[in-house]
């Protein structure tokens, strides 16, 4: 008899215990066309920093943060924390403690090299995206597990994991309507602080979620072909 649990706990040390995995294949044709629909939907995802201030469903960013859980991680450890922030004083102290670091970035941290990068992009050390969006997903990397009573297990294949978490999160966003923007502002110790995590977690990244404002533009850009990114051998 196969007992599924309901809840996550640490597997360190348990046997292997397979279970019947079977699902359904789908005919060719179908899969042909569910590819190419997909291949088009995602080419029409862009980063967004115009957001308008609409609210969202609540909902529609769980089950996309759902979605992002079920990413595949080192050892099934899911080594992850989505925090959902829609208090508007918090997205304003979040805000806050960011510009404050990219000011410092645009000053000079980041270096010409940097900055030549990014003039195409149009960004600055303004980020109005932080509090113009009514939801804002920070993901945490947990850099180990740790138990109530400071038991601490290793995490494998941290960076990977989260990486592939929040691409897939990205992908359920666009897929459900939603636009985003990853925000990566350098340091980002203040969002622990600001969100009171716990030491074992360390921030990955800010996602401001909603919908682009009316007057939203986004930078000329042309992706990379199919040939310029795949080998086939």
């Amino acid at each position: 008899m196969t007992v599924t649990k309901n809840k996550w706990e640490p597997t360190h040390g348990d046997p292997y215990r397979p279970v019947p995995y079977t699902p359904a294949r789908m005919d060719a044709a179908e899969s042909l066309a569910r590819a190419a629909e997909l291949r088009t939907r995602m080419d029409e995802r862009r980063t967004v920093r115009q957001f308008s201030t609409d609210p969202v469903p609540d909902q529609v960013v769980r089950d996309a943060i759902a979605c992002g859980a079920t990413a595949p991680s080192g050892a099934h450890q899911q080594p992850w924390t989505f925090v959902l922030v829609k208090d508007p004083d918090v997205r304003r102290r979040i805000r806050e403690a960011a510009e404050e670091e990219e000011q410092i970035s645009y000053e000079g941290r980041l270096g010409e090299e940097w900055l030549d990068a990014l003039r195409p992009l149009g960004t600055d050390e303004v980020k109005p995206h932080l509090t113009d969006a009514p939801a804002l997903i920070v993901v945490f990397q947990q850099r180990y597990w740790l138990a109530e009573d400071g038991t601490k297990r290793k995490h494998y294949y941290v960076d990977e994991s989260v990486g592939i978490a929040v691409g897939m999160l990205l992908s359920a966003l666009h897929l459900s309507g939603l636009a985003a923007l990853i925000h990566t502002p350098s340091p980002m110790r203040f969002l622990a602080e600001v969100l009171g995590r716990p030491v074992n977690e360390k921030a990955f990244a800010v996602i401001p979620v909603g919908y682009p404002a009316d007057d939203c533009q986004v930078p000329d850009l042309v992706r990379k072909s199919l040939d310029q990114v795949m080998v086939e051998i």
